[in-house]
């Protein structure tokens, strides 16, 4: 598996194998492809991969039946690869940390769109349980979330463009100090849940099919 950030024809494959596969339950583009991942390396513990790849399908039901082995390969590279950037960015070069925004053009104009990011990522979020966050931390979730539910775009929608704009960009920055927060809290606190890995609903058992769609035992799947 190659390392360092996707290239532009590597995003659009993965978009469209993601829109290809897609369902009302998935992830259906790589921006909210990339906010998942940003919230699962963020949370308070570590989540196992055929977890949060059953969800990003939607569930077991909706995992692809994928063309070839190559596709399914490939798509796992790329998606191992991008969540290594987003990983090393958060923790080595915060700086340079960036959600992946998607853009759309109306009447010659560009436009960022951060819903889908932010769904993304309070799709990661429901995966694991955030119940612990401070008070003091969750107005940063929340400048996510006002993004990423559907129960807030009445709100969204009587905001001015001002306002619209500055709850755009505190999506970002509010990303990030969710990272470090729980990143403190596991190095002061070694004991923290998030050493022990959390799984969601039925682990598959060794000798069963990979959640991932592979076709593989779990036991003998790329992902381990």
């Amino acid at each position: 598996m190659n390392q360092g950030p996707l290239n532009e024809k590597e995003l659009e494959w993965l978009d469209e194998l993601l829109a290809k596969y897609g369902n009302d339950a998935s992830v259906l583009d790589v921006s909210e492809l990339d906010g998942m991942l940003t919230a699962i390396l963020s949370g308070p513990r570590e989540l196992e991969p055929a977890v949060w790849l059953t969800a990003l399908w939607g569930g077991e039901k909706h995992i692809p039946r994928w063309t070839n082995e190559r596709e399914m390969t490939r798509f796992m590279n790329l998606t191992f690869q991008h969540m290594n950037d987003i990983a090393d960015r958060l923790s080595d070069a915060p700086d340079q940390f960036e959600p992946l925004f998607g853009y759309r053009e109306e009447d010659g104009e560009e436009y960022t769109v951060v819903e889908d990011w932010c769904f993304g990522y309070m799709r990661g979020v429901a995966l694991d349980d955030w119940s612990s966050l401070p008070e003091s931390m969750k107005p940063a979730l929340a400048a996510i979330s006002l993004h990423g539910r559907e129960d807030n775009v009445a709100q969204l929608e009587q905001m001015t463009p001002e306002a619209y704009q500055q709850s755009q960009a505190a999506i970002g920055p509010a990303a990030l100090q969710l990272y470090l927060y729980w990143q403190e809290l596991l190095e002061n606190e070694p004991d923290a849940l998030r050493q022990k890995p959390v799984t969601v609903g039925t682990k598959a058992g060794r000798n069963d099919p990979c959640p991932c769609g592979s076709g593989k035992k779990y036991k003998n799947c790329c992902l381990h």
